[in-house]
Parts: C-alpha cells; structure tokens; sequence
C-alpha cells in the first residue's frame, strides 16, 4: 500500500506592515489531494499561516494515525492561510501544576482551641497547615507524630507566626489566636486541654491583665508537663521506701521485682526530668528567643548580634520589655519545679541503687557461708573415705592372721575412727591457715 507524502513545515521570518517581529508558519505538500491544504492554480506553493499562540505541539510520523485525544480537541486554533484557506493547528500546553510526583501528601487530624476556649476537630494537610502558619516544611518534622520515635527529645521552637512545642506525647503548633494540637487523645495531650481551658475562661482571671494567648499556650504546656512529672513521682516514693524499709529484712522473687520495675521508672522520670530541664536552661540562655516570642504579633523586629527590639509604636516596644521579663520569670519558675523533680528521683534512684548493691553484698555473703560449709563437708568425706579404704582392704578373703586375735576388730575400728578425726583436724588447720575457711 503506498503512503500518502506528508507536508512540509517551514518556519521562515514574515515582515509586514502591521507587524515586522511575527514568524509564520508554511506548509507545502507533493500531492495535490492533500487534507491539510488545498492549493489553487493561481495560489502560491507556498501558504503563510500565523501561529496566534505559544503552545506547540509536535507532529506525528506520517505512518501513525492522525487521532487526537478529548483533552487535546479543546486546544485547537482554527487559522486563516493568505488564500482564504482554512488550518486547524493543534497547541498543547504544558503546566507545571498538573505534573504529579506520587507522593501522597500527609493529612493530619488535629485539635484546634481557639482564644475564646472553643473546640474543634478538623483535618488539614500539609499544605495547608504551613499556608496558614507561616512555617517551613522542616519546621513540622519536630511535631510531626509519625516521628514520634525519632523527635522524643522535648523542644520549643519559636518561628514568626508560630511556636512550635513537643513536650513528650504532646505535639501542637501555638499561634496567635489558636493552637493546633496533635494526637489529642493522648495522655499528654488530654491534659493540657485540662490544663488550658481553665486559664481561656474570663472569669478566672481575677481582675488582673491577662497574658497573650501563645504565652498561656506555652505555660500551660509546661504546666501539665511538669505536673504529670510531679504526679508519678509521687506515686514512686512511698512504693520505694516501702521497698527500700523491707528488703534488708526479707529477701523475696517478689519484692526484688518490685524494686527492679521501681527502679526502671525512676530511670525514666529522670531521663524525662532531665530532658525537660535542658531544655528550659538553653531557653533561658538564649535571650533572642525570648525575644522572639515578645515580637510575635507585634510590629517589632529583633536586631542581629545585640538582640535589641526595634517596635514602630513605643508602646509595644515597653509592652515586649514587660512580657520578656515575665516570661523570663514563668521559664525560671518551671525550670525549679523541673530541677526539684529530677534531683527527688535521682535521689530515689541513688537509693535503690545502693539497696541493690546492698543486696548483691547479702547475697554474696550468703554463698561464701554456704560455700564454707560445702568445703567442710568435702573435708570430712575424704577422712571417712580414707577410713572405707581400711575397711575395704580387711574385706579382701586373703589371710591375715589378724583374725585369729580377739581384740583385732575393736583395735582396727578405733584405729579407723581415730585417724579420721586426726586427718580431719588437720585438713581443717590447714585451711584456716591459708585463710581458705
């Protein structure tokens, strides 16, 4: 079957006096029949067509089939040739935002609390989340829950819009008029909603001014941290002086259990304390955080190198000097409770460590008396063995004339026990000179 000869395309300048910078388009075909252009006798070869768009789209082979697909028939130009002839060019445009790179985008459920105590449950994207907070994509990764395993060590970001808090199993972005909170039904996070609301209700304030509502966001967290903190340890004290009053007296399977499980708890109220405590003294030791959480909703900047704060009205510029004193105050507060915490379980800790140590000196002392009495019973086997030895070589049925005497019985058995009790006196004179016994 013979192929039909495809036309040429041509891309030659075209001036005229209209517009001397447009380019043209030319096509010229061998046959005659061809679909795309129908020249006349008295036309040229040659047919000027002006692209009007700057989309193109690159033609087919001339053996594949000329078929265009739905999407692409709404892209078609439909052109004037010089001739009055008509060229339907087809422009396909290409958009950076409809190419996809599969990656599915995180959706997270969080808790908003709004300044006003109102709750709500809604679900954002990632995308979304950082449009409406101001935040970089490596800012959500230190509350992130799906790197809870990674980001366990507490931290307290402070960004232009928005502080970002990991406080153990409490995970929340605090900005100006609402907190977002994730994996909400969490111990952590069940009790800083307790903690928080109370402080959103007018009626608590007492007459006195109220603090901004990302500085009530950060204390409340700090305040069901280090209450949860304070809570199990009182739980752990009483257990483990029980534990420690005890044990010198009565050693069991069940209170060495016991102490082992106390102890791997007060390792980890300390690890936590510790932690937490960290991460309040660099926080105090870096003024130009505190600064930053002064500025934030205010038109302020922070000066780099002599952490100064330039404000536009004096008034927020005295205000931010107020707060950051405040807030300098509320760290230093924490920062004690956190301390009096760590060093009561350090000290709990110290305790059963050395009741262990304790112990393990008991229980050795227990072995070595036992090991005493092993030995002495060793030592007296082996002169009741050499005794056997005597008795053993009489049992032989070869004469001996001992037994035509009739005091030879009495005189080897008495000569039996005696050499028993000597070697055994001696065996035991040895060893407690060489201070084995």
């Amino acid at each position: 079957m013979a192929l039909t000869p495809w036309p040429h395309l041509f891309h030659l300048p075209f001036h005229s006096s209209s517009s001397s910078s447009s380019s043209h388009l030319f096509f010229y075909s061998h046959s005659q029949s061809s679909p795309l252009l129908q020249i006349t006798e008295t036309s040229a070869a040659f047919s000027p067509v002006k692209v009007s768009s700057a989309r193109a789209r690159c033609f087919k082979s001339a053996t594949e089939p000329d078929t265009v697909s739905d999407d692409e028939a709404g892209d078609r130009d439909s052109v004037k040739t010089a001739n009055g002839g008509s060229v339907t060019v087809t422009t396909t445009s290409f958009s950076g935002d409809s190419l996809s790179l599969g990656i599915r985008e995180p959706v997270y459920e969080v808790e908003e609390v709004k300044a006003n105590g109102t709750i709500s449950i809604r679900k954002i994207n990632r995308r979304q989340l950082l449009k409406s907070s101001g935040l970089r994509p490596r800012d959500i990764r230190s509350v992130d829950p799906s790197l809870f395993l990674t980001n366990s060590m507490p931290s307290l970001l402070v960004r232009e819009h928005a502080i970002l808090l990991n406080l153990g199993t409490l995970r929340a972005i605090a900005m100006q008029e609402r907190v977002l909170i994730f994996d909400y039904n969490r111990k952590g996070g069940k009790a800083f909603i307790e903690a928080l609301l109370p402080r959103l209700n007018p009626k608590n304030m007492n007459g006195g001014p109220s603090m901004p509502f990302e500085l009530e966001v950060v204390e409340a967290a700090l305040l069901s941290r280090i209450q949860r903190l304070e809570r199990k340890l009182m739980d752990l004290e009483p257990r483990v002086q029980n534990i420690l009053a005890v044990l010198p007296n009565k050693l069991t399977a069940h209170i060495l259990e016991q102490l082992r499980i106390s102890k791997q708890n007060l390792v980890e109220l300390g690890s936590r304390a510790g932690a937490l405590r960290q991460m309040l003294f660099d926080l105090l030791e870096d003024p130009e955080e505190i600064c930053r959480i002064c500025i934030m909703g205010r038109n302020c900047t922070l000066k780099r190198g002599n952490d100064a704060v330039e404000c536009s009205v004096p008034s927020e510029k005295q205000i931010a000097d107020e707060e950051e004193e405040e807030i300098e105050m509320l760290l230093e507060n924490y920062l004690q409770r956190c301390e009096s915490c760590h060093g009561q379980a350090e000290r709990l800790l110290d305790s059963a460590k050395e009741m262990e140590d304790s112990i393990a000196v008991n229980l050795s002392s227990r072995r070595l008396e036992v090991s005493r009495v092993e030995l002495l019973l060793q030592v007296g086997t082996f002169c009741v063995a050499l005794g056997a030895l005597v008795a053993g070589i009489f049992g032989m049925n070869l004469r001996s004339y001992l037994e035509e005497h009739v005091f030879a019985f009495w005189v080897t058995t008495a000569g039996i026990i005696v050499g028993a009790i000597v070697g055994f006196y001696l065996m035991y004179s040895y060893l407690k000179t060489r201070k084995i016994l």
